[in-house]
């Protein structure tokens, strides 16, 4: 494998598994009754569509059918990726159900 073909499957890696976090996040919103855009346009406003978020919105299944999500773990993924203005409105979520 040259140098090119690992830096392309290192992209591919790194996409597949960015999009398994966007699930998550989504899944997550869909078990509390979130809207995910809602939160994903709080958190960048400047990013109106995300393609990515709405594929993975048609993934998602009803909280009825879905496994938990546990919050440390949304906010794990989140980190990993290094999206804190998300994990920010995450938190905030979080606290107006926790009460």
């Amino acid at each position: 494998m040259d140098q090119k073909d690992l830096q392309d499957q290192i992209i591919q890696n790194y996409q597949g598994e960015e999009k398994m976090m966007i699930l998550v996040f989504a899944q997550w919103c869909v078990n509390h009754d979130l809207d995910p855009e809602e939160l994903y346009l709080r958190a960048y406003p400047q990013q109106a569509s995300n393609q990515a978020l709405r594929e993975a919105i048609d993934l998602t299944v009803p909280k009825e059918e879905a496994g938990e999500v546990p919050d440390d773990t949304l906010l794990g993924v989140l980190s990993l990726f290094g999206n804190d203005d998300l994990a920010f409105v995450v938190t905030e979520e979080i606290r107006k159900r926790n009460g």
